[in-house]
C-alpha cells in the first residue's frame, strides 16, 4: 500500500490559525502533481507546536480531503506511551492508513522499553510505521528490536532518518524482505532504494511533488540512468531546505511557489535572507520557477 514519493506534509497557518482550506488545496495538489501517499502531522507538520486539537483536525481534514485516493499515514508519535496510544486511536478513527509512531524523544528509553511502547501503540489494531531518527529522539532502534517488533502484525515499516544506508540490508535479516522500509532522508534517497527500499518520506516532495513522484518511480523501476537525472535536478533544493530547520525552507520555497504562507510557530523562525536566496537558486536550478 505504501511505496513511492509521500510528503511529510506542513501544516499551513494563517495568522498563528491552521489554514484548513489551504490545506485542503495542497492536498488536492499533491494528488494531482502525482504524489503517492500523505503523511500530516509529523514534525514537517510542526507537530510538536500543535495542540492535540489541532493535531486531530488536521488527520481528519486530510483523510476527508484525500477520500481514499491516497493513502494517508499519519503523524501519531509521542514520549508518552498512553499519549501516543490516544494519537493511534484517533488516527484509525479518522480513516488513517497507518500511523507514524517515532522513537520516544527526550526519555531515552531502552531498547526493551521501545518494544513495549511500539507494542502498546500496536494494539490499537493501526498499521504503524516506526519512525527511528536517533538524531531528533537521541534513542536508535537496533535492527534486531526492529526484527522482534516486525513479528507483530500491524508493525510494518520504518521511517528510516538515520542516514545509514546500510541499515536497509541489515534491517532486511532482520525483518524481512515484505517489511516496508522508507527513507527518511531525502538526499540519500536513491541509494536508500537501490539497498532495498520501497520509498521516502520527504520534505522536498511539498515543493517539488512531480519531481519527487517521478523520481520514486523511476527507482521502483530500476532506472537509476533517470532517477539520477532528476536527483542532478533535486540535489541542491534538498540542500537549501535544511540550511534550516526544513519545515521552515519548505514552507518558504512554497510561498515562492504560490502554494501557502511562510509563516512557522516558534520557536521556529522565518529565513534568514542568505538562505532565502538559497532556496530561490534552487528552485531556478530545478526549474520550478524562471531566471
Amino acid at each position: 500500500m505504501f511505496k513511492g514519493s509521500l510528503p511529510a506534509l506542513v501544516t499551513p497557518f494563517a495568522d498563528g490559525q491552521v489554514d484548513l482550506e489551504t490545506l485542503k488545496k495542497l492536498v488536492e495538489w499533491h494528488i494531482a502533481e502525482g504524489s503517492h501517499g500523505l503523511v500530516p502531522v509529523g514534525t514537517t507538520g510542526e507537530s510538536p507546536t500543535l495542540t492535540h486539537e489541532e493535531h486531530d483536525l488536521v488527520v481528519e481534514t486530510v483523510v476527508r480531503t484525500a477520500a481514499g485516493r491516497i493513502p494517508v499515514i499519519a503523524g501519531a508519535g509521542s514520549n508518552n506511551t498512553v499519549e501516543t496510544v490516544r494519537l493511534v486511536e484517533a488516527a484509525k478513527a479518522a480513516g488513517a492508513d497507518a500511523a507514524l509512531v517515532v522513537t520516544p524523544y527526550y526519555n531515552k528509553p531502552t531498547q526493551r522499553g521501545l518494544v513495549a511502547h511500539f507494542h502498546a501503540a500496536a494494539e490499537c489494531g493501526l498499521p504503524i510505521v516506526i519512525y527511528n531518527i536517533p538524531g531528533r529522539s537521541v534513542v536508535d532502534m537496533s535492527p534486531q528490536t526492529m526484527g522482534e517488533l516486525a513479528k507483530h502484525p500491524m508493525i510494518v515499516g520504518v521511517k528510516d532518518a538515520t542516514g545509514d544506508l546500510s541499515r536497509v540490508p541489515k534491517q532486511r535479516i532482520h525483518c524481512g524482505a515484505d517489511f516496508l522500509q522508507l527513507s527518511g532522508e531525502d538526499a540519500t534517497a536513491l541509494g536508500y532504494n537501490a539497498h532495498g527500499g520501497r520509498g521516502c518520506i520527504s520534505v522536498t516532495a511539498n515543493v517539488a511533488p512531480k519531481l519527487c513522484a517521478e523520481f520514486q518511480e523511476a527507482t521502483l523501476k530500476g532506472r537509476y540512468d533517470v532517477a539520477l537525472d532528476l536527483l542532478d535536478r533535486l540535489m541542491p533544493l534538498h540542500e537549501a531546505i535544511f540550511l534550516e530547520p526544513g519545515v521552515a525552507g519548505a514552507k518558504y520555497a512554497m510561498s515562492v511557489l504560490g502554494l501557502c504562507r511562510d509563516e512557522v510557530r516558534s520557536p521556529l523562525t522565518p529565513l534568514l535572507e542568505g538562505t532565502r536566496l538559497a532556496v530561490k537558486d534552487a528552485l531556478r536550478h530545478a526549474g520550478l520557477i524562471g531566471h
